[in-house]
C-alpha cells in the first residue's frame, strides 16, 4: 500500500551534540519514561553531476523500522523551514528504487521533475547512505508541541564498507509538530546551554554530499544579492534583507562551530554580522512596537559583541595582504631575517582586544558560546516565515511601494551626507577619523546593495563605483595602520620591528596620497535616490 503525506513543509533546527554530552542528551530525551527508539537506514540519490545537491534538493529512500518511505526535501525561505513530501512504500526486505515521479503534483516534486527533464542524460544513483538509531519524544511549550529527535550513527559514502568513507553523526533535532515556530526556539534556548549544543545549518544530505565528494570543509558563504520587489511592504522588505544576512551568518557560524574552518569562514561571518547590523539600522522604521524594537536591539548588541570578539582573535592570524609580501621583500633586501609575520586584524585597536581574550579562546569556542548561540536563535526567530511573539495577531500592512522606497532613500541620504562630509574633510582627518569614514562607507555600501532593486540600475551602478573604490583604498590604509600599531607594541623587544615601522610609515604616506582622488570622486557622486 502506498500513501502520500499531505504535509508539505517542516520547521526544525538541528544541533550538534559533543561527545561529552551524548549520554546526558540521550537520557534527557528519554525522560522519565522510555522514549520511542527506531532504526533509520536511508539511501540518498543524485546524478553524477550532483544536480539535486546544487539545486538544494535531497531525494532519499529510508527504512523506518519495517516501513519504507521515499522523501523529497527542498530548501525553504528561511533557516528553519524546508519543503518536504513523503510517500510510504510499504514493507519488504528489499529497498525500493527511488522514483521522482512519486512526488509529481507537489511544488518541490515539480521542481525536481523539471530539473531532471532538462538534463535527461543524467541518471540517478545512490551517492551516500545513513544508518542511525533515533530516540524521540514530544515536548509541549507555551507556543506549541515539538518533537525531540536524538540521532546516533553514521553517514557513509558509496556502499559504506570502507571506514575511511564513514563519518559519525550525533545530533539533536527539534521539529515543530503543532503551533508556532517560537516553540522550536524556546525549546532550543533551554537545551543549548544545558548540554553545550551548537546550531548546525547543514542537513544530513549536505554532510553526506560533502563526504561523497571527499570535501572536509564547506565553502564559506558569501553575501548573496538581494532583489526587493517594488510593490513590497516595508516589513516584508526588512524580513527579506534580514534573511539574506542570516543565511551568511548562520552558514559560516555552523562551519566555524564545527571546528573545521579557515580564516575566510571567520571573515565572511564578520561580514555577515556587519551587514546584519546595517540592515537593522536601515529598517529601524519597520519596528512598529516595543517588542520588535527590543528584539532588534538584542540582535544588534549580540552581533556587535561577536563581531568584536572575532576581530580580536584575528590579530594572531597571518595576513595575506600585498604589503606583507612587500615588507618581506624589503626585509630580505636589507638583510634583516627572522621577522615575524604581520597581524591580520583589520580594525584599529584589535591588537588590544586580542590581548584581552584568554589564550585558550578560539573562533570555534566563541561561536559555540551561549551568547553567540543565543544570537543565532534570535536571528532565526526574527526571520522565520511564520509570525512569532504574538505577531500573528497583527496583519501585515498593505503593500506600499512608495513608502518602502522613500523610507530607505531617506536613511541612505542621511548616511551619504555624513560620509561625504568626512570625504570632503579628508586632509584634516586623523587615523581615527579615517577609520570612522571607512565604517561609514561600508555601512553605506551594504545599504545601497540591499535597496538597489528599488532604484534605476544605471544610477545605482554609477553611485557604487566610486564608493567601492574608496572603500578599497581605505581598507589598504587601515591594514597598514593596524600593522604599525602591532609593530610599535613590540618595538622595544624586537629590533626588526623598527625597520618594519619605517617601511610601513612610508607605505602609509604613499597610500594616503593615492586615496585623495577617491575621496574627491565619492564626494562628487550624485545620489541615485533623488527624483529626476
Amino acid at each position: 500500500m502506498v500513501w502520500h503525506d499531505p504535509v508539505m513543509h517542516e520547521t526544525e533546527l538541528k544541533f550538534q551534540v559533543p561527545a561529552s554530552a551524548r549520554v546526558a542528551v540521550a537520557q534527557a530525551v528519554a525522560g522519565r519514561t522510555p522514549a520511542r527508539r527506531v532504526r533509520l537506514q536511508a539511501a540518498y540519490v543524485d546524478t553524477p553531476a550532483r544536480l539535486l545537491a546544487q539545486a538544494g534538493l535531497a531525494l532519499r529512500v529510508r527504512r523506518e523500522g519495517r516501513l519504507w518511505v521515499q522523501t523529497l526535501k527542498g530548501a525553504g525561505a528561511d533557516g528553519m523551514t524546508r519543503f518536504e513530501h513523503n510517500v510510504s512504500l510499504g514493507t519488504g526486505p528489499d529497498a525500493p528504487v527511488a522514483d521522482p515521479s512519486r512526488h509529481a503534483g507537489t511544488p518541490v516534486g515539480e521542481r525536481l521533475l523539471a530539473l531532471l527533464a532538462s538534463h535527461s542524460a543524467e541518471g540517478l544513483s545512490v551517492r551516500f547512505s545513513t544508518d542511525l538509531m533515533r530516540r524521540t519524544r514530544l515536548v509541549r511549550s507555551e507556543h506549541g508541541v515539538v518533537e525531540l529527535a536524538f540521532d546516533e550513527g553514521f553517514v557513509a559514502a558509496g556502499d559504506g564498507h570502507d571506514h575511511a568513507t564513514r563519518m559519525r553523526l550525533c545530533e539533536l533535532e527539534i521539529e515543530l509538530k503543532r503551533g508556532s515556530p517560537q516553540a522550536v526556539i524556546d525549546t532550543a534556548r533551554r537545551w543549548l546551554p544545558r548540554h553545550g549544543l551548537w546550531l548546525d545549518s547543514r542537513s544530513k544530505a549536505e554532510r553526506g554530499d560533502m563526504l561523497a565528494r571527499g570535501v572536509a570543509v564547506a565553502a564559506p558563504r558569501t553575501a548573496q544579492a538581494v532583489a526587493l520587489a517594488k510593490p513590497q511592504a516595508l516589513i516584508d522588505a526588512r524580513r527579506q534583507v534580514l534573511r539574506s544576512c542570516a543565511d551568511q551568518v548562520v552558514v559560516n557560524a555552523s562551519q566555524v562551530a564545527a571546528g573545521g574552518h579557515g580564516d575566510e569562514h571567520v571573515h565572511q561571518l564578520r561580514v555577515g554580522l556587519r551587514r546584519l547590523r546595517t540592515a537593522l539600522q536601515l529598517f529601524a522604521a519597520a519596528d512598529a512596537d516595543a517588542a520588535a524594537v527590543a528584539c532588534a536591539a538584542a540582535i544588534d548588541d549580540g552581533a556587535a559583541a561577536l563581531f568584536r570578539s572575532l576581530g580580536g582573535l584575528r590579530d594572531a592570524a597571518v595576513t595575506d595582504s600585498a604589503f606583507s609580501a612587500d615588507l618581506a621583500a624589503a626585509l630580505h633586501s636589507a638583510g634583516v631575517a627572522g621577522e615575524a609575520p604581520l597581524a591580520s586584524a583589520r580594525e584599529p585597536g584589535a591588537a588590544a582586544a586580542a590581548a584581552a581574550v584568554p589564550a585558550v579562546t578560539t573562533a570555534t569556542a566563541l561561536v559555540r558560546s551561549a551568547a553567540a548561540q543565543g544570537l543565532l536563535l534570535d536571528l532565526l526567530a526574527a526571520t522565520s516565515s511564520a509570525p512569532v511573539d504574538g505577531e500573528s495577531a497583527r496583519e501585515s500592512p498593505p503593500a506600499q511601494p512608495p513608502k518602502t522606497r522613500a523610507v530607505l532613500a531617506r536613511q541612505i541620504a542621511r548616511w551619504h551626507r555624513k560620509a561625504a562630509a568626512d570625504a570632503k574633510a579628508w586632509a584634516t582627518l586623523d587615523d581615527a577619523g579615517r577609520h570612522r569614514l571607512r565604517k561609514r562607507i561600508k555601512r553605506l555600501r551594504y545599504a545601497v546593495e540591499f535597496s538597489a532593486a528599488l532604484f534605476p540600475t544605471g544610477r545605482v551602478r554609477r553611485y557604487l563605483r566610486p564608493l567601492r573604490q574608496l572603500q578599497d583604498r581605505l581598507g589598504e590604509i587601515n591594514d597598514v595602520v593596524v600593522a604599525i600599531v602591532a609593530h610599535r607594541a613590540r618595538a622595544d623587544a624586537d629590533p626588526h620591528a623598527m625597520f618594519a615601522l619605517g617601511f610601513l610609515a612610508a607605505r602609509r604616506d604613499a597610500l594616503l596620497a593615492q586615496v585623495e582622488p577617491a575621496t574627491r570622486g565619492f564626494a562628487r557622486v550624485k545620489g541615485f535616490w533623488k527624483a529626476r
